[in-house]
């Protein structure tokens, strides 16, 4: 069921209906047992009524019959049911001697004996009719006097009671349908109103929306939907950002080809036409790693932290990172040295994100250490984390560089400007997917970036 109107409806009728019904069949037992006390108590006072009256010789014993008989008088006058045509009490009575010879009868009672109990109260069944009976011993007389009520009339009685509630709710019922119907949709007229409002928003339009008047049931849908525009919008400034600074970054180095190559064609002497062309490499090798970066960021973006682990060897991921980075490392006459355990195996939960880090932190290191010098790749783990460090022997990044290093297209204060200020960027996006961190520190012999996982 898709629908909250009809599922909130659907559940609200049900709930009344069983409602209702609780309420017939407890209004059913309730009323039988207050019909059979009332009833019972009336055979009662019948029984000894007459047994007294015979006793005190008021009337005679064919005297108490025919007054059972042609008036009821065994009854309470004032019994609700008395007034009632169809409930117009017929009490049989019966008085038979203790050597159980009938001595009389009313009309309606049978030529049986009404019970076989010579006291109180019992259920029997004679000529296929069945009788609730009481019965009184009257000693003085030798008589046993008898009188029964028939239970067909107190079980029509007690149904037609509950007929009497029971319509009127089936009749009710579709007008009670009718309402909970409208109620349910006035009651979610807030939520109708603010898919109104969404739906008449452009792309563009991000702001939050007002939860001031807002029902307290729907305030934790406003505040999702807000937080979401937020981070919507967020995302989307990054966006622009990162277009605005890649679309910068990609226009140097290009303007510079351009240059370069306008000046290798008109120029007629070796040198400068040599010279331009080691520009033009120059150049293209920086646009390559820029585009490279964009593609890594891009990639480290859209991957998501995942569940799943993957294991992973460290020293191969690496021997694949120097192979990479053979052609820089050679130029900047740099070289890689790796302090690892014999075959380390890593668990990541995306080993694609932990190779991009460390490739970008590693060819930070060559692009920033002096010439003639090694990086060094160390790890070591704790009881709790892994930890892979990079050492180099430049200056490293100053301490209040370390936080807007991590931002894209931000470079700290170093005298080289060849970077695109996407490296550590990527590094630190990638550690967090990863459940890790990004760290620098600062030694006497250079600079160390460690990159913490944890222990998996």
């Amino acid at each position: 069921m898709r629908s909250i109107r009809l599922r909130l409806f659907s559940i609200l009728l049900a709930t009344t209906g069983a409602v209702w019904l609780f309420a017939v069949l407890w209004t059913y037992f309730s009323v039988q047992h207050q019909v059979e006390r009332v009833l019972d108590a009336r055979l009662m006072e019948a029984a000894r009524m007459v047994s007294s009256l015979i006793t005190d010789h008021h009337i005679d014993v064919a005297a108490a019959i025919d007054d059972t008989k042609a008036s009821d008088a065994l009854g309470s006058p004032d019994a609700p049911f008395d007034v009632q045509g169809d409930y117009r009490r017929q009490l049989s009575c019966q008085i038979w001697s203790l050597q159980g010879k009938l001595v009389s009868r009313s009309a309606s009672a049978p030529d049986d004996a009404l019970t076989d109990n010579t006291s109180g109260f019992s259920e029997t069944t004679v000529d296929g009719v069945r009788w609730r009976v009481f019965a009184v011993v009257n000693t003085s007389l030798n008589v046993r006097v008898l009188i029964g009520d028939s239970l067909e009339i107190r079980d029509r009685l007690v149904a037609d009671v509950v007929k009497g509630q029971l319509v009127p709710a089936v009749a009710m019922l579709p007008i009670l349908a009718l309402l909970i119907w409208f109620s349910v949709g006035k009651g979610l007229g807030p939520l109708n109103r603010i898919a109104a409002l969404l739906g008449m928003r452009t792309a563009d339009e991000l702001h939050a929306i007002e939860q001031k008047d807002a029902p307290s049931e729907i305030k934790p849908l406003l505040k999702s939907l807000n937080s979401l525009f937020l981070r919507v919008e967020e995302a989307r400034e990054r966006e622009k950002s990162f277009i605005a600074y890649a679309a910068h970054e990609l226009k140097t180095p290009l303007a510079g080809l351009k240059t370069q190559a306008q000046v290798a064609l008109k120029s007629h002497e070796e040198d400068v036409r040599n010279k331009a062309l080691a520009h033009i490499s120059t150049s293209v090798d920086r646009t390559g790693r820029l585009v490279r970066q964009l593609i890594d960021l891009a990639s480290v973006d859209s991957t998501d932290r995942g569940h799943e682990v993957e294991v992973a060897r460290l020293d191969r991921v690496l021997e694949d990172i120097r192979c990479d980075l053979e052609g820089l490392s050679s130029r900047r006459s740099v070289s890689l040295e790796f302090d690892l355990p014999q075959q380390q195996d890593l668990v990541v939960r995306n080993i694609n994100l932990l190779r991009l880090a460390l490739r970008n932190v590693i060819e930070n290191a060559i692009q920033y250490a002096p010439q003639d010098t090694s990086v060094t790749i160390r790890f070591q783990t704790t009881d709790a984390a892994m930890q892979i460090e990079v050492i180099d022997r430049g200056q490293g990044i100053a301490v209040e560089d370390q936080a807007s290093v991590r931002e894209r297209f931000k470079r700290g204060h170093a005298p080289t400007t060849d970077g695109s200020g996407l490296g550590l960027a990527i590094v630190d996006m990638a550690m967090k997917k990863l459940g890790g961190r990004l760290d620098f520190r600062a030694v006497a012999t250079g600079f160390v970036v460690v990159l913490t996982l944890p222990g998996e």
